[in-house]
């Protein structure tokens, strides 16, 4: 069975996207197979894979009962568009809603390794049925003072999810993201939050740069476009297949750092 990670966040900007876009990549240079689900309207992460606008079906013909998730995987990437919206509306009427997510991917459970969902940046349903599905919770939080409040909003949706209808959601932890830690101000934020997390807080962050809206742009990874800065991503991924206790997948993420022997 494939391990499924909700990244999630309770608002825009904390760069969760471009956090699920470079993990799977960096999973999958590991050996792994790794599905991307792309559980947003805004359609973001299915852009920087370069995904077909036209792609169809999409998460949303999924959810909406009109296709199965085998049929709507393009490139090892489902695909989300402005439909989704519309699903989500679909959904709320819905008789164990909850459960829509889980029971579709269990349809693809056996082809793959990890399963990222890339939630959308509000703590409605849509993220409640990423959690339920999932095995771990990853959430994404910016360099600013207002990261520990939205930590805790973001906390306690999953507490929601794991007291109601999976009780073995893990937090998986929190990824400080977009971060400038040459500034007092991303210091003091990093800092405050690990006095609350504890070591939930991953060691390592994902510097600030104008690079991820460029790669974003032109629908290439931050790898291929700039690999000083995607060493941060090779970091964080292998702290987090060490959390995940994939230790030959993070001996093959560390073989790819630039401070290798």
């Amino acid at each position: 069975m494939a391990l499924k990670i909700a990244v999630l966040s309770q608002k825009g900007g904390t760069g969760k996207t471009t956090a699920v876009r470079h993990l799977t990549e960096a999973f999958r240079e590991a050996g792994l197979r790794v599905l991307a689900v792309d559980l947003d309207p805004q359609g973001n992460l299915s852009d920087y894979f370069d995904i077909d606008p036209e792609a169809d079906p999409t998460i949303g013909d999924v959810l909406g009962g009109r296709a199965t998730m085998a049929d709507a995987v393009h490139d090892d990437v489902v695909p989300a568009n402005l439909s989704l919206a519309e699903a989500e509306l679909t959904l709320a009427g819905k008789m164990g809603r909850e459960l829509t997510l889980r029971k579709a991917l269990a349809g693809v459970d056996a082809d793959y390794d990890v399963i990222f969902v890339d939630c959308p940046p509000a703590l409605g349903l849509l993220t409640v049925n990423a959690l339920v599905a999932a095995d771990y919770a990853l959430l994404s939080s910016e360099a600013q003072y207002f990261a520990l409040q939205g930590v805790e909003q973001a906390l306690e949706v999953i507490e929601l999810a794991r007291d109601s209808l999976n009780p073995s959601l893990v937090w998986l932890g929190v990824l400080f993201n977009i971060a400038d830690m040459r500034t007092v101000h991303s210091r003091e934020a990093f800092e405050s939050l690990k006095e609350h997390v504890g070591d939930k807080l991953l060691e390592h962050s994902v510097r600030q740069s104008i690079a991820y809206a460029e790669s974003a742009e032109r629908a290439v990874s931050i790898y291929e476009h700039r690999p000083d800065l995607g060493a941060d991503y090779l970091r964080v991924a292998e702290e987090l297949l060490r959390r995940l206790e994939l230790g030959e997948a993070r001996r093959r993420v560390a073989a790819l750092l630039p401070d290798a022997a």
